[in-house]
């Protein structure tokens, strides 16, 4: 028999868990659904009014479990008279923190971490680290310094759950009681360090990715192409993966298809990651498939020029930006990705100069540092004499869309375009991003006449493609100048995973048509 130990995350009780509790037992199964203390444990009911003792931590939490998992007996009538039950641990949210705190405690025990919806904690590291919205982790650094580890953040109100992650799914009375039985988190629980020993790295793990929160296997395939070390062993045969089409809450939005996916993962079922083959580069790193010519780049800092062959006299310019967030120590870094610099060789082999640049997006919080990168390299690019400084097109991927805001919201004399291929462009659920900068939907409005190239690929995941839609709505509202070129069966990054056939005329298209608005000559464009 496999026992099932639930853990909640922020702000919730065992409450959360009832329904995908009742259908996991109606499959036979035990489970635990675990109340920490102060959310609804033995110190007090969830909700009320300073019901968590004082001096509640993270290490408070780790206990709470370790007891379940000692509380789970043994199963009897065995020929060896009684066996252990194979126990998968489940974390939720903040909740993962201390199933695998208690999880390195009793390796020996759990069978399976289940982490729904969750990132992966590590040695040393607090569970604030985690909070998705970035104001909140600095406001709640601030209060860690004046007030020390004591004190609660108290619960969102009925709106204010968006800040922790994609309500989408949840059906409004599941959120109303949400909200009614939330509890005050206390403060050390997410401020104390989590402190493993290492032992938790033996048992295997499955992660359930809701895709309507932002996660996806295939953003994880990506992030493990980038080569971080510390996600090389999600590329382990013990580690699986499933996806829920839902937001951040599935237990309230979808507990059926939530039970049976636990209940796969538990038989040890799920998409898993096949490591990077030796003689085959990760998909960001494989050739650039459409026949552009083999020009030789020019390094200026942290940009590097592709020149039109035969260039003379000033020349346009398209500055292409990439995506992310990329992790700081992925080589080659992105500049010299062959998908950005095919596309400068294509610009510059139709007459504009062509240039690629790294900026500093390697995390949700660096949008700020990677905008300003992103404008030196503008002004870069501009100043060297065989670039036409008042006729410059800036070309974002992916993540890097985000960053179109600035200017969509105030654009220079000289920015004759702006084009944007498989863009995000608003905030994904669970990336906390604050204010309303890096809003490309908001800022459309204030473009005036500046026209925007925007690739859409038909295959787009439905979190990316939300964005994409919003966009392009707030851009009609306001009679912007939005030209869309789909790429119908394309994924996100198509070049890289697609048949060059499906994306090879769109492409071209969109090319042709920022160079269109750089007013490059007729005999330059062919």
């Amino acid at each position: 028999m496999t026992a099932f130990i639930l853990v909640p995350g922020v702000f919730t009780g065992a409450h959360v868990w009832e329904e995908t509790a009742a259908r996991l037992t109606g499959a036979g199964a035990e489970v635990h659904a675990v109340a920490l203390t102060g959310l609804g444990g033995s110190h007090g009911p969830a909700g009320s009014p300073g019901s968590a003792p004082s001096g509640v931590a993270l290490e408070t939490h780790i206990a709470d479990v370790v007891a379940a998992i000692d509380s789970v007996g043994t199963v009897t009538g065995s020929a060896e008279g009684g066996a252990d039950r194979e126990i998968v641990l489940v974390g939720h949210d903040y909740g993962i923190h201390p199933a695998l705190g208690a999880a390195d405690r009793r390796a020996e025990r759990v069978a399976r971490v289940v982490y729904l919806d969750a990132g992966m904690p590590r040695d040393g590291v607090p569970a604030l680290a985690a909070v998705p919205d970035q104001a909140l982790r600095e406001q709640l650094a601030g209060r860690a310094g004046a007030e020390g580890a004591g004190g609660e953040l108290a619960p969102p109100a009925r709106d204010g759950w968006r800040r922790w992650g994609s309500t989408e799914g949840v059906p409004g009375a599941a959120l109303d009681r949400l909200t009614a039985l939330a509890a005050p988190q206390p403060l050390g629980t997410l401020l104390q360090p989590l402190r493993l020993t290492g032992a938790v790295a033996a048992v295997p793990t499955t992660g359930v990715l809701c895709t309507a929160n932002g996660a996806s296997i295939e953003m994880v395939r990506r992030l493990v192409d980038f080569g971080d070390p510390a996600l090389q062993a999600l590329t382990d045969p013990r580690v699986t993966f499933f996806e829920l089409p839902t937001g951040h809450w599935p237990m309230l939005s979808c507990p059926g298809e939530l039970a049976e996916v636990l209940l796969r993962a538990a038989a040890g079922e799920g998409h898993r990651l096949e490591p990077a083959a030796a003689a085959e580069p990760p998909a960001h790193l494989r050739p650039f498939p459409l026949e552009v010519p083999e020009l030789p780049r020019e390094r200026r800092e942290h940009v590097d020029l592709y020149l039109p062959p035969g260039a003379g006299g000033p020349r346009p310019a398209v500055l292409f930006v990439h995506g992310g967030p990329v992790p700081a120590g992925a080589r080659p870094t992105p500049r010299e990705w062959p998908t950005l610099v095919g596309y400068a060789r294509y610009a510059a082999g139709r007459g504009a100069v062509g240039a690629t640049l790294d900026h500093r997006l390697h995390d949700v919080a660096d949008y700020a540092r990677a905008a300003a990168d992103v404008a030196a390299a503008a002004e870069l690019v501009r100043a060297d004499p065989r670039v036409d400084a008042d006729r410059v097109a800036l070309w974002f991927f992916s993540g890097g869309g985000l960053l179109m805001a600035d200017w969509l919201a105030a654009p220079p004399a000289w920015l004759r375009c702006l084009s944007a291929t498989y863009p995000v462009l608003a905030p994904l659920p669970n990336w906390g991003l604050a204010g309303g900068r890096f809003r490309p939907a908001d800022a459309v409005a204030r473009a005036g006449a500046l026209p925007v190239v925007l690739t859409r690929a038909g295959l787009e995941s439905p979190g990316i493609a939300a964005t994409v839609e919003g966009f392009l709505a707030a851009g009609k509202d306001c009679g912007a100048d939005v030209e869309v070129v789909d790429v119908p069966n394309g994924h996100h990054g198509f070049e890289t995973v697609d048949p060059a056939d499906e994306w090879r005329e769109p492409v071209d298209r969109a090319m042709r048509s920022v160079l269109a608005h750089l007013a490059v000559p007729r005999s330059d464009a062919g």
